[in-house]
């Protein structure tokens, strides 16, 4: 498994779970088309790109090269690269029917393809890291997941740190661990929960 340092970016939920058992990395999903409406999408992107760098990895039709160009255009092109799968015809096992293009896309290609793509953009490895993350365990144990009244915290947690509200809880601390320490994350629990007391 490659252990990945930039931020991946993908078009789909398929694409993230393909990845995911291929790469030890923060993968974000795009939702297609829905990026060019998601304005805090979007800002964490930067964000992400301006703290560890990202790698764009999308399909190679035309919907896939529209949604790669527009992402490198709002970065600027900094910390940014750019992971390409080969045009290859076919279609996904789930689907019915081959895309619009008949190309495959990255969740239909071979496991040897991506990571040579990974590879061809010249990812960066991680290295070691002894740093305390923020664990699932953490999030509970502040009130962020698991218990009532959790919701309302995860979202002052969102707003506090101008994430999308969509955000599942898995990906909120994927973002965590990319762009704040610990202790940063103690901070901001303290100033929540004291927003909370006096609500």
């Amino acid at each position: 498994m490659l252990r990945i340092k930039e931020v991946i970016i993908v078009e789909g939920t398929y694409d993230k779970i393909k990845l995911s058992s291929l790469v030890d990395a923060t993968i974000v999903v795009t939702d297609g088309f829905m990026i060019f409406k998601n304005k805090k999408q979007r800002d964490m992107i930067k964000r992400l790109a301006d703290k560890n760098g990202v790698i764009i990895f999308t399909d190679s039709d035309k919907a896939g090269f529209t949604i790669r160009n527009y992402l490198k255009n709002i970065l600027c092109g900094k910390n940014v690269k750019h992971a390409y799968i080969p045009d290859i015809k076919g279609k996904e096992k789930r689907k019915l029917r081959a895309s619009k293009e008949g190309f495959l896309g990255v969740e239909g290609v071979s496991d040897e393809i991506i990571i040579n793509a990974l590879k061809n953009a010249e990812c960066e490895l991680k290295a070691d890291d002894d740093r305390r993350l923020i664990t699932k365990a953490d999030l509970f144990s502040d009130g962020f997941s698991g218990s009532s009244g959790s919701d309302r915290k995860r979202d002052l947690l969102k707003r506090k740190l101008k994430l999308p509200g969509r955000i599942s809880a898995n990906m909120l601390l994927d973002v965590l661990n990319e762009l704040y320490t610990y202790d940063e994350y103690r901070a901001f629990v303290e100033e929540i929960d004291a927003k909370c007391k006096k609500m």
